[in-house]
C-alpha cells in the first residue's frame, strides 16, 4: 500500500482527517516525495507553484526540504510520513541480525520533537493494526515489533551517530542553535545523518521548517535546488495554501502589525531584515584561550555591569572589566552567572562581595531593572544605576571593540555562544535592533558588552559612541543605523580589523 492509498484508507489514516480536501496540498507534496503520479492539471499547477518543477521527480528524491508558514500542518504531516514508513514498509532486508532501524525526529530540544512523537503515538494507538505492532513505548521512543524504532533527538551531531537511520525528520531546522557556539548546527547534524542513511535503500531525509534568515542549510537548499530537477525536492508554500482553514483575517492582521515577521511566519518568505550581528571568527579572535577569570590589579579602574533577574527564568549575570591603557585594550576580568532557579537576595549579596573585592562601588544595569534591585544592592553598600543605553545600543557600541581587536574576552563558551547568537534586525525609521535569536538568551553577552563599553566610553557618552580613548582629540561619532557602521569603523579603527 503506497502512502496515498493509506491516506485515503478508512482503516489507516483517513479517520485522522475531518476533511481530507483541506489537506490537498499536502497530498500533492506526498505524491511528489514518493514519486507517485498526479491526478489532474490542478495538481500539476500546485506542484509547479510550490517546487518550480514541471513534473513529479523521477526517481523519487531521497532528500526533501519543506518550507511552509506556521499552522500549516508541518508537524502532523511529519508524523504521518514517519508512521507510514515505520508501519507499512519492510526494512528488514536491509538490517542485520538483531539490528534496529531508526526513524529520527530531530528538533532544537526534546520537548519540541515530542510534539511529533505524540502525534505518532496517537496515530498508532488510534489504529488497532498499528497498535498491535508496538512492543514498548517510552516518553522518547516507540519500539515496534518489526525492528523499527521511532525516537526524538536533539539537534546535536553527537546524539545521532552510530545508528542505522531509515528516515530523519529535521523539525524547524531554521531555528536550531548550538549551546556551544550559538550557531545553527545544521551542517554538523546533516554530516552525521547522511552516512547513516546511505546504506539503506529508500531512506529519507526531510527538513521541515518555517523560514527565517537567509543563512544555514535550509536557505542553501532553497537557493540551490528550488525549481531544479535532479536534486533534493524543495517545497515552499504559504500557510493558507497548505492549510486553507487558517483565517485570511488572521494573516492580514499579522502582515499589518509586522510585515517582515508575518511574511516569514505566514507567507513562507525568507526574512531579509535579519542577519548575524557578529561572526564566530571575529569573536574567537578576541577570546584569550584558557583564561576564565583574572585577579584584581592594583591601580586599575574597574567598571561593572549587571543583567538582573528575578531568579525564575533568566540568569542573573555580572561582568567586571578594566581598560589596559598600555595595551590600548579593554579587558574582561570577571563574568559570573547565577542560573535559575535562585534566590535574588543571595545572588546580590554574592555579587556585592565580589564588587567590593575589585574596589567597585557603583554598578550599571539594564535600564529596565526594577527598583527592588536598586534597594538590594544599596543594602550591601553598592550604588545601582540604570544604563542610559538599551541592550541594542550597548551591542552596537561593543561591536567596534570586537572588530578592531580592542577587547580581550574570557574563554567562556556560553558567552561566545550568546554573542554569536545575536542578530541584527532592521526596523523602519533607520534604527536597527540587536537581540538574541528567538528562544535564545543573552544574559552573559549583555553584561560583558556593557562592562566593556563602560570602560571605553568617555564620561557622558550617549547613543552609539564609536570613538577611541576618552582623551582623544576626536571624540567619536553617532550613527543612526548599522548601515553606517562600516564607514564609521574605518574612520576610527586602529591597525585594521
Amino acid at each position: 500500500m503506497n502512502i496515498i492509498a493509506a491516506l485515503h484508507s478508512p482503516k489507516v489514516f483517513r479517520p485522522l482527517f475531518k476533511d481530507l480536501s483541506t489537506w490537498h496540498a499536502w497530498e500533492v507534496y506526498l505524491r511528489a516525495l514518493f514519486g507517485l503520479g498526479l491526478e489532474d492539471e490542478k495538481d500539476l499547477a500546485l506542484l509547479k507553484a510550490c517546487t518550480g518543477l514541471d513534473e513529479v521527480p523521477a526517481p523519487p528524491a531521497r532528500e526533501s526540504f519543506v518550507i511552509c508558514g506556521r499552522r500549516s500542518g508541518k508537524s502532523f504531516m511529519s508524523a504521518v510520513i514517519a508512521s507510514y514508513l515505520a508501519g507499512f514498509k519492510d526494512w528488514r532486508p536491509y538490517l542485520g541480525p538483531g539490528e534496529k532501524g531508526w526513524i529520527f525526529i530531530v528538533a532544537v530540544d526534546k520537548q519540541q520533537a515530542a510534539v511529533i512523537k505524540n502525534y505518532i503515538g496517537g496515530i498508532f494507538h488510534g489504529n488497532p493494526s498499528l497498535e498491535a505492532m508496538i512492543q514498548q513505548e517510552t516518553k522518547e521512543c516507540l519500539e515496534l515489533r518489526n525492528a523499527v524504532n521511532i525516537t526524538v533527538k536533539t539537534c546535536s551531531f553527537r546524539s545521532i551517530r552510530g545508528y542505522t537511520v531509515l528516515c530523519a525528520i529535521l523539525e524547524e531546522m531554521a531555528f536550531w542553535r548550538s549551546e556551544d557556539t550559538g550557531a545553527n548546527p545544521d551542517k554538523e547534524v546533516l554530516a552525521a545523518i547522511r552516512p547513516a542513511l546511505a546504506t539503506v535503500p529508500g531512506s529519507f531525509l526531510i527538513g521541515i521548517s518555517t523560514p527565517y534568515s537567509r543563512q544555514g542549510i535550509l536557505w542553501d537548499q532553497f537557493r540551490e535546488h528550488w525549481g531544479k530537477p535532479g536534486g533534493p525536492l524543495v517545497w515552499r508554500a504559504p500557510s493558507r495554501v497548505m492549510n486553507p482553514t487558517i483565517s485570511e483575517k488572521t494573516v492580514s492582521a499579522a502582515l499589518a502589525a509586522d510585515p517582515q515577521a508575518a511574511k516569514a511566519e505566514w507567507e513562507a518568505e525568507w526574512r531579509d531584515d535579519v542577519s548575524a550581528f557578529m561572526p564566530l571568527e571575529m569573536i574567537e579572535a578576541v577570546v584569550a584561550p584558557g583564561r576564565y577569570e583574572l585577579p584584581r590589579i592594583e591601580g586599575a579602574d574597574y567598571h561593572a555591569f549587571c543583567d538582573p533577574s528575578g531568579g525564575r527564568q533568566d540568569s542573573m549575570t555580572l561582568a567586571i572589566a578594566h581598560k589596559d591603557e598600555a595595551a590600548g585594550r579593554v579587558v574582561l576580568d570577571v563574568l559570573r552567572e547565577a542560573r535559575p532557579p535562585f534566590t535574588p537576595e543571595s545572588v546580590v549579596a554574592e555579587f556585592s562581595g565580589l564588587l567590593r573585592s575589585f574596589g567597585v562601588s557603583t554598578i550599571r544595569a539594564d535600564r529596565y531593572a526594577g527598583e527592588w534591585m536598586t534597594a538590594a544592592f544599596r543594602n550591601h553598600g553598592i550604588s545601582f544605576e540604570a544604563s542610559e543605553l538599551t541592550a541594542a545600543e550597548i551591542y552596537i557600541n561593543f561591536l567596534p571593540l570586537v572588530a578592531n581587536g580592542s577587547v580581550e574576552l574570557l574563554d567562556i563558551k556560553r558567552l561566545t555562544a550568546q554573542l554569536t547568537g545575536l542578530e541584527r534586525r532592521a526596523r523602519s525609521g533607520g534604527r536597527d535592533i540587536v537581540d538574541h535569536y528567538p528562544g535564545g538568551h543573552d544574559d552573559l553577552a549583555v553584561a560583558a558588552a556593557g562592562a566593556a563599553v563602560l570602560c571605553q566610553a568617555p564620561a557622558g557618552a550617549g547613543f552609539m559612541w564609536l570613538g577611541g580613548d576618552s582623551d582623544d582629540d576626536e571624540p567619536g561619532i553617532e550613527i543612526s543605523s548599522l548601515e553606517e557602521l562600516p564607514a564609521a569603523m574605518l574612520k576610527h579603527r586602529r591597525g585594521g580589523f
